[in-house]
Parts: structure tokens; sequence; C-alpha cells
């Protein structure tokens, strides 16, 4: 007795190729990565965890000078430099400058960030009697206007969801948080979802493409009352996954 399934296969035709893994993520460990708003508690919390991890870090900062200094605070071979210089010596430029600097910056980087794999992290919010709230900017959200500004580079986002208080602590051996990915190429996704990895405790998930980077922005603001509200450095876990 044959099977159906059998019968509509001609004996001649190639075997599907299996599913790629999800999990299987590309090697990043010898790409240069480069932290604009590098300076401040996000950004030097990120260049620290990388650097910590094994990753070559340069950090940037619209004075050279500031960024040299936090960067031999910071040890673990991380240099510092202008923001121009850090983003033409990068493979991968993690942007971590404040929301009212972010379509300045990025403009003034238009040609230094070509070609470049560029991760937004910036959460724009607002700030009241009643605490923080998410701002939505004219272009949808921060990782896409830094993508209508930034047309020859491969923009993501991710880290947005990361405590700097955590990040920064020498006694924290361990990151215990997932990170959301977003981007709209699956080959770059997966570099930050592995860059992401290589921090200990540490998950890269892919969270869908740029036009859904609004909430995961936004979604830092509830976070921040989940702080103040348990005194916490609350970060997030992805279920079943």
């Amino acid at each position: 007795m044959t099977s159906t399934d059998s019968a509509q296969q001609p004996a001649d035709a190639p075997a599907k190729a299996p599913a790629k893994d999800p999990w299987d993520l590309p090697d990043v460990s010898g790409l240069v990565v480069g932290v604009l708003g590098g300076t401040g508690p996000q950004g030097k919390g990120l260049a620290y965890r990388l650097a910590r991890a094994g990753q070559k870090v340069i950090i940037g900062s619209r004075a050279a000078e500031r960024a040299r200094a936090a960067a031999e605070e910071l040890g673990h071979g991380v240099e510092g430099a202008d923001n121009a210089e850090c983003a033409r010596r990068s493979d991968i430029v993690i942007v971590a400058v404040p929301w009212e600097g972010h379509g300045k910056t990025l403009e003034a980087l238009r040609v230094d960030l070509v070609g470049k794999l560029v991760v937004d992290c910036v959460n724009p919010l607002g700030f009241d009697k009643k605490g923080a709230y998410a701002l939505k900017p004219e272009e949808g959200s921060a990782a896409e206007q830094a993508a209508a500004l930034l047309p020859d580079s491969r923009v993501t986002a991710a880290f947005h969801h990361l405590s700097a208080v955590l990040l920064e602590d020498p006694e924290i051996d361990e990151i215990d948080t997932d990170v959301m990915v977003l981007g709209e190429v699956r080959a770059d996704v997966e570099i930050v979802q592995a860059l992401a990895g290589r921090i200990p405790g540490m998950r890269g998930v892919f969270a869908g493409r740029l036009r859904g980077a609004h909430q995961v922005e936004a979604l830092v603001a509830n976070l921040i009352s989940v702080n103040r509200r348990y005194k916490a450095h609350a970060g997030l876990r992805v279920t079943d996954v």
C-alpha cells in the first residue's frame, strides 16, 4: 500500500532542506562595536558589558577627550573617540544618545554610518508629575527615525529594556534578561541577537520588524513605574521560546 505523500512526490525530487534553527546564530566575537553616547549611563554600561565579554568596543562622544576618559575608566581594552571616528572604525554601531539629540546626531553621522549595522536603543520618553510616558516621533519610533535619516545603513532596534545600574555594576556577573531585537533583514537581526548573547545571562529574541519598535520603546515607561514601585531594576523574559 502506497501512502498519498509518497505517491505525489517524484522519486528524484530533492529533499526539502530542514528549517533553520532560530538559535543558530553567527559568530560575532571578531566584530568591533561602537557605542554612540558611550559616556552616558546606558551606553557606558553596554560598552562595559560587551568589553568584559571579550568584544572590541569603541565609545563615542561629541568630545573625544571625554570619550577617552570614560574608556580609560572602563578598562577591558575599551577605546574612546569622537562620534565620527567611532562610527567609521566600528562594524556595529549602538546608538545610545539622549532622545533630545537623537535626530541631529544621526543626521551629522550619515556619511560615517554608510554600510554600518546600526542598533538603535533610544527610548523617546517624557516625564511629568505622574511619571514617565512614551512619546511617538513623527516617523513612528526612534528606530524608524534612524532608518529614515540613515538610508544607506542597516538599522535595527534592541537593548531598550536594560538597567544601566545593573550594567555598570562590576559585582554583577550575569544580566538576567531578554533583549527584544527588531529589524527588516533577518541576517542583521541575528547578528544583534548574537551580540546580546555575548553578555552572560542575556538572550536576544527576534521581536518583529521596525514598524513594531514604538511599543518596544514605549514599554520602558512601564518598566520605570515597576522599578519605582518595587525598588527594583526590572528587565524582561520571553517565555516558551
